[in-house]
């Protein structure tokens, strides 16, 4: 184990984050929901705004853990047709995890923001964080998605990844930040000595409290 807790993987990360500090340009994006305790250390250590962007697993349906690909915000959408034609699922089932998965987002949307648009990204320096790397499906859409906004500058930051998708993750961004990248992976979760699903109530209060330390640091669309 590495971390104790996500808490800890945040402030560790953020240690590595530091150039980042007092900059009126830089937005954290956390992936909810398990990036946002991350997310929210790496914030109040160099003292920048943070949002959420809704990503969600499309998950192979029996083994849900692993990934087919994912979805996000604004219709987007990753797809590994490789290994959907390894395992030959049919387009009739992949539309049905991606309809179930896009109810799910638009919920945890609604509840997370309180109804506020997603901050503006464009001509922004975005710093995106997550607990961990494994496949790399879930932030590949959140990506294309933030790409999409034109931000000046994209950063990946992680705890821990998978090396060789650490490595490509970062040929898709201008800076990657895998703090630890250990040999054999397996899983994120084996990297942490506490990492219990992270709550819908625990997101909200995150952002809020970061909404409430500096509520004019950034615009919204």
């Amino acid at each position: 184990m590495l971390f104790q807790d996500r808490i800890d993987a945040g402030q560790r990360l953020a240690n590595l984050l530091k150039s980042y500090t007092e900059r009126p340009d830089v937005i954290v994006i956390a992936l909810p929901r398990g990036g946002v305790p991350v997310a929210a250390e790496v914030a109040k250590v160099i003292n920048a705004p943070m949002d959420v962007l809704v990503v969600r697993k499309l998950g192979v349906p029996g083994a849900e853990e692993t990934a087919m690909g994912a979805i996000a915000s604004e219709d987007f959408c990753y797809i590994n047709h490789d290994l959907v034609a390894r395992l030959k699922i049919s387009s009739e089932v992949l539309n049905i995890v991606v309809q179930q998965e896009q109810q799910e987002l638009q919920r945890r949307e609604k509840a997370y923001r309180d109804d506020l648009p997603p901050l503006d990204l464009r001509d922004r320096t975005v710093i995106l964080v997550d607990d961990g790397l494994a496949t790399g499906a879930t932030i590949q859409v959140a990506i294309d998605a933030i790409q999409q906004q034109q931000p000046r500058e994209l950063t990946v930051a992680v705890p821990v990844a998978e090396p060789g998708v650490c490595d490509w993750v970062g040929k898709a961004v201008d800076r990657i930040v895998c703090a630890e990248t250990p040999r054999p992976f397996y899983a994120v979760g084996l990297w942490y000595k506490e990492f219990s699903q992270t709550s819908d109530d625990e997101v909200k209060s995150l952002l809020r409290q970061v909404r409430d330390r500096m509520p004019e640091a950034a615009g919204r669309r």
